[in-house]
């Protein structure tokens, strides 16, 4: 019979914040690159101290593969030393209360008396739709239906490579309340072009408070997304009730501020004069 032990398992230094691999604060990772120069000793020890030049304890090329007849694929493993504060770390993202499907669906049916219009695409020569398509399309992603299944949201999926010029003609036309945009491609950060000229055209249409406009994509942060004008933005492992949420809330919010102003006499209370009423 083994005996058992009461004692409470140590918990990790968040202080200086290393990754777990074998044991808890050991550092360890595990690395994958490729360098461009044949298979071979020289290579192998290049790959070494490229992760000693990184800081990492004790490294070693686990795996050594050749690709083609000039270049070399490898794993390494390593421990890392420093950490970080996780106790002093703040990240700009999205404020939202998060919600399921149902949840969503009956925080619109409670605070709106229609079901509320989003229009997306991807936009400029992207022609990924993987990511508007997870959160639009009724069948979604991973278990996660997208916003055209929801009863309380009108999704108009525009498909890939929209201009944004025709994009945000699309969403007046169809008195939308918000605009998703995702962008796939990001090599030589073309996404950041692809963006800005949204948010561009939006202001030069003068329509950009009408919208809520949220991007998403996998290098997209709130952050980035905030940076360049957008309302807010949502990276990998985001769903269809994540980006629901967001823009019923902040729709809400939007209304409620208005509100408070007209009431203080600081705006008027003509639907023209911002973003569509509920």
């Amino acid at each position: 019979m083994f005996a058992t032990s009461s004692r409470a398992p140590r918990q990790p230094d968040l202080t200086n914040l290393v990754p777990y691999g074998d044991t808890l604060d050991d550092g360890k990772v595990q690395l994958s690159f490729t360098l461009p120069v044949p298979a071979g000793p020289e290579a192998r020890e290049a790959a070494r101290r490229l992760m000693l030049g990184m800081g990492l304890k004790e490294p070693s090329i686990v795996s050594m593969e050749a690709v083609g007849t000039s270049m070399s694929f490898f794993i390494g493993y390593g421990s890392i030393v420093r950490g970080v504060d996780f106790t002093d770390l703040h990240v700009p993202k999205s404020e939202y209360e998060a919600m399921d499907m149902e949840g969503v669906d009956g925080f619109v049916a409670e605070h709106f008396d229609r079901p509320l219009v989003v229009v997306g695409a991807c936009t400029g020569t992207d022609a990924h739709t993987v990511g508007i398509d997870a959160i639009l399309n009724m069948k979604g992603y991973n278990g996660h239906y997208g916003l055209e299944r929801y009863k309380m949201f009108r999704a108009v999926n525009m498909g890939a490579q929209v201009p944004v010029e025709t994009l945000v003609a699309r969403a007046i036309a169809e008195n939308a309340d918000a605009i998703l945009v995702s962008q796939v491609v990001t090599q030589k950060n073309l996404h950041i072009m692809t963006l800005t000229s949204l948010v561009e055209t939006l202001e030069a249409e003068g329509v950009r408070d009408r919208f809520v406009v949220v991007v998403g994509g996998p290098r997209i942060t709130h952050d980035l997304a905030t940076e360049l004008g957008f309302d807010a933005g949502f990276g990998p492992g985001s769903y269809a009730e994540d980006v629901g949420a967001y823009v019923a809330q902040e729709l809400l919010r939007r209304r409620e501020a208005r509100a408070r102003l007209a009431e203080e006499g600081f705006l008027s209370d003509d639907p023209a004069s911002g973003s569509r009423e509920a």
